[in-house]
């Protein structure tokens, strides 16, 4: 199977429907030519509404991170997007989005990664996407000691509106790991 029927299946998937409280709409941008994978939680609402990864105020807030253009980080043949759940997954009682629906990652990640060979660096944009694949810990400390998970993994909190108050008490994230970011996906990408 082609990666692109493996994803024409996984745009397909009603395997949530149930309990999806948009319905399904499986988002994620593959490619067998992608050297870097950002892998991250799940789509909020702007993005299952578009259909189009980290096009809300996050993704603004990640391409600054990356020091990409809206061209660079969209083009699929460089960047692959596969966040842990693929749907929205919903809202928690007390504000923000509920986690990635458990089934998901199970059904296709694993699938996904495999028919990509050509990824070299991952992105593991907040700690759901951390977990999976360094197990558990500390999303800040993942992030300060980021140099000891290169060069497959580089570790990133959620850019959600929530991240300001975090940088600012991290001073370091900005001066220290925001440099090694850009420059380790400019060596990545050539």
């Amino acid at each position: 199977m082609t990666l692109d029927d493996l994803a024409a299946q996984v745009r397909a998937c009603t395997a949530c429907a149930a309990v999806l409280p948009l319905g399904p709409r499986p988002i994620l941008r593959v490619s067998t030519t992608a050297t870097i994978l950002i892998a991250s939680q799940a789509p909020g609402t702007k993005v299952h509404i578009s259909g189009t990864p980290w096009t809300d105020a996050s993704g603004v807030r990640l391409r600054t991170w990356l020091g990409m253009t809206p061209d660079e980080f969209y083009d699929p043949a460089r960047i692959a997007i596969l966040p842990m759940g693929l749907c929205y997954p919903g809202r928690l009682p007390q504000g923000g989005d509920c986690p990635p629906r458990p089934e998901c990652a199970p059904l296709w990640r694993r699938r996904l990664l495999d028919a990509m060979p050509n990824l070299r660096l991952t992105l593991l944009v907040g700690s759901y996407a951390q977990a999976d694949a360094l197990g558990p810990g500390r999303m800040t400390d993942r992030v300060r000691e980021f140099q000891h998970h290169l060069p497959r993994y580089f570790p990133l909190p959620h850019p959600s509106w929530r991240t300001g108050v975090w940088e600012k008490n991290n001073p370091w994230f900005v001066t220290d790991v925001l440099p090694a970011l850009r420059a380790e996906v400019r060596r990545v990408l050539g």
